[in-house]
């Protein structure tokens, strides 16, 4: 039986920057009273607040909750209150390498957004994350920007050999997540492995972006069972199956 279930968050528990719908939140709140769970995501930690913790119901057992904001060089676990284990940051001078190599890439493949919501790249401490759009952009406009990752994938190539030193991972609809070598998802995996004591084996990761080059792909290639999902509604259909099949076992919650 498994012991661990892992979800990215943009389109998969929630659409891109949005929080939890209510069916998720409640599907999430009865999983964790069985097993545990940990969220990973490019996102940074006001993101994980406000989409999924002010979401959550209020009973939610949150113990058995862990969060990985930026693909895992930040965790957090809840005791009393979330207290924050460790937050792996990038130098001021890696960090402007990254910020003028995806502004030359973005501008090389000609994919320059006449018209942006916010902020099109963001420090996240860890991470440097391009967002084609804005941070602030309205989820129609996200949508129909690149929704076969053909624009993303054509500046990623652009960019991957500007900084060989660093791991390009495309994530949410509009981003491109930029951090230390060897840090994606698959980092974060390792992590939930040293700090929780579950054996990967004893994990499930559901994303939305399994492929390759996507920013979920490695967490597969870490040896994980992974679950590809198109959206929100298919993961809550999963997860439905998951606490499901808990049930039958007849397991004892996960405390």
């Amino acid at each position: 039986m498994k012991k661990l279930i892992v979800y990215d968050l943009d389109g998969t528990l929630a659409e891109s920057k949005a929080a939890l719908g209510k069916e998720m939140a409640t599907l999430l709140g009865k999983l964790l009273g069985v097993l545990k769970v940990a969220v990973i995501s490019g996102g940074g930690w006001p993101q994980f607040q406000k989409q999924v913790l002010a979401a959550l119901p209020p009973n939610a057992r949150l113990s058995n909750l862990s969060l990985l904001p930026v693909c895992g060089t930040k965790f957090f676990q809840y005791g009393s209150e979330w207290k924050q284990l460790y937050s792996e940051d990038l130098t001021a001078s890696e960090k402007e390498l990254i910020r003028n190599s995806l502004a030359k890439a973005v501008a090389e493949a000609g994919y320059q957004a006449a018209k942006v919501w916010g902020e099109t790249i963001e420090d996240r401490g860890s991470q440097i994350t391009f967002s084609a759009l804005g941070q602030q952009a309205p989820l129609d406009e996200k949508k129909k920007w690149d929704p076969d990752f053909a624009k993303r994938k054509k500046i990623k190539a652009i960019v991957d050999p500007l900084i060989p030193g660093f791991s390009v991972r495309l994530g949410g609809s509009t981003s491109i997540d930029v951090t230390k070598p060897g840090i994606d998802k698959a980092y974060g995996i390792g992590k939930l492995r040293d700090i929780l004591g579950i054996a990967l084996t004893e994990m499930i990761y559901v994303g939305d972006a399994l492929f390759p080059g996507g920013n979920d792909y490695p967490a597969e290639q870490a040896g994980v069972d992974s679950i590809c999902v198109l959206g929100p509604h298919e993961t809550g259909r999963v997860t439905e199956a998951i606490i499901a099949c808990v049930s039958r076992q007849g397991v004892e919650p996960n405390r």
